[in-house]
């Protein structure tokens, strides 16, 4: 278990960081040589998509994810519970159908190409549609640990052990 969600974090992470880069080295080449790499943009937006959906499956999996506990704040342990169950069973629905329709745009993008390299879109689409399926995974493993009784992403990974 530590080992997938360690890969995921670490294809956020570096999805990210590659956009930063891009965007980073972008800037400096524009600014002192006049010359801008090809494909930037498309590149740094089709990656800040990747970085998106793959870092949105581990705050799904912690319940890191900003929300708001008015209510929950003034319940009793069970509700408390059967709030977060119901929440998750939302977010893995919700996650599952933005899989569904990524893995569609991965389908029905044809021969789309980036403007100046040309290279196929359907690679970047099919990155964050695992990001997306990932999301799906994890967000389904915290609903099992969540109606399993236990109270964190942390406890299932120390009791998985791996």
């Amino acid at each position: 278990m530590k080992r997938l969600i360690l890969t995921i974090e670490t294809m956020a992470a570096c999805s990210l960081l590659l956009v930063g880069g891009l965007v980073a080295v972008n800037v400096v080449l524009r600014n002192f040589t006049e010359v801008m790499i090809p494909d930037w943009y498309d590149g740094s937006r089709l990656l800040l998509g990747i970085a998106t959906l793959w870092g949105v499956a581990i705050t799904t999996f912690r319940g890191a994810h900003i929300n708001v506990d008015l209510l929950w704040e003034y319940c009793g342990a069970a509700n408390k519970r059967r709030i977060d169950i119901a929440a998750g069973v939302f977010v893995l629905l919700f996650f599952a159908l933005l899989s569904w329709m990524t893995w569609q745009k991965v389908f029905d993008s044809g021969s789309q190409v980036t403007a100046d390299l040309r290279l196929p879109l359907a690679y970047f689409y099919a990155a964050a549609a695992l990001g997306g399926t990932a999301a799906v995974v994890l967000a389904t493993l915290r609903v099992v640990n969540l109606i399993g009784g236990e109270a964190s992403a942390d406890a299932l990974e120390t009791k998985n052990g791996s």
